[in-house]
C-alpha cells in the first residue's frame, strides 16, 4: 500500500494505491493521524488506484470523517471501483460520504 498526500489551498487529497487491508492500515496509520490534524479543510480520498479496502481501511475513513465533522471540515471519497462501491454499499458507506 501506497499513499501520496497533496495539499492546496484548503484541501488536502489522499491516494490510496493497492490493498488497504489490516497491514496497510496499521501501516498509513502515521499519515491519517496527520491529516486528522488538517481535518479543518476539505480531504478528498482518491480511491482510482486502490484495488481492495477491508475493515481496518473502513475504519480509517470513519475516522477521518469524524476528525472532520469535528472540526467543521469535510470528507470526499473519488473513483471509487465497482467492487469498493458494492462494498460501500453493502456496509452503508455510501449514506456516510459524499462520493463523487
Amino acid at each position: 500500500m501506497k499513499t501520496k498526500v497533496t495539499k492546496e489551498e484548503g484541501k488536502i487529497t489522499i491516494a490510496f494505491i493497492g490493498r488497504l487491508d489490516t497491514p496497510a492500515a496499521q501501516e498509513v496509520n502515521p499519515v491519517i493521524n496527520e491529516l486528522m490534524e488538517e481535518a479543518d479543510k476539505t480531504i478528498i480520498i482518491d480511491c482510482k488506484e486502490m484495488a481492495y479496502i477491508s475493515s481496518s481501511g473502513l475504519r480509517i475513513f470513519l475516522t477521518l470523517r469524524k476528525a472532520a465533522e469535528d472540526k467543521k471540515g469535510k470528507v470526499i471519497i473519488e473513483n471509487i471501483n465497482d467492487e469498493i462501491r458494492s462494498v460501500f454499499m453493502m456496509t452503508g458507506f455510501l449514506n456516510l460520504f459524499e462520493i463523487r
